[in-house]
């Protein structure tokens, strides 16, 4: 390799190897979360808005994201835990055609809502860079958490930070 073509290579490399850990990683975060209207799978719009009051798990998968397949029993589990504690989960599926989510949904039924987002304003709003994007939500309508990716565990934080934000 030339050595001008090896500089920008050996550059891309390493900023590439840099952002590695940022798809699988969690950390605190703040400010209002944007509010959004989206189309739920039972056919009515359902808005981020009317849930305040509640903490609220947002959870951007694909059907074809592995980590999103694996994790989506466990935030079932969660959200029938802590559901009646004044928490819930919107699945917002960032699919074109909403007909592959439906057959995993076959396949992993869920109780916790699941929206669509066949334009992808709401993944775009949010800035959602890796699958599965999760963000939790207090009860004022704060962003408090991200968690980008996922990973056998991950399960572990959330439960203690909805325990934290339902006690606030």
């Amino acid at each position: 390799m030339k050595a001008s073509i090896k500089i920008p290579f050996s550059f891309l490399l390493l900023a590439g190897a840099l952002m590695l850990p940022q798809l699988t990683a969690a950390g605190e975060i703040s400010g209002p979360a944007p509010d959004f209207t989206l189309k739920s799978r039972g056919g009515e719009n359902l808005k981020l808005s009317e849930f305040r009051g509640e903490v609220v798990m947002i959870n951007f998968w694909a059907s074809w994201c592995a980590p999103c397949r694996q994790e989506m029993p466990l935030l079932d589990q969660l959200y029938n835990r802590y559901s009646p504690m004044g928490f819930t989960i919107l699945g917002i599926n960032v699919e074109e055609d909403s007909a592959q989510a439906e057959k995993l949904l076959k396949e992993i039924p869920v109780s916790f809502p699941i929206l669509y987002d066949t334009g992808n304003t709401v993944t775009e709003l949010y800035k959602v860079m890796a699958m599965p994007s999760t963000v939790m939500v207090d009860r004022d309508g704060n962003m408090r958490y991200l968690h980008l990716g996922y990973l056998p565990g991950y399960e572990v934080e959330y439960e203690a930070q909805i325990r934290e934000l339902i006690k606030e």
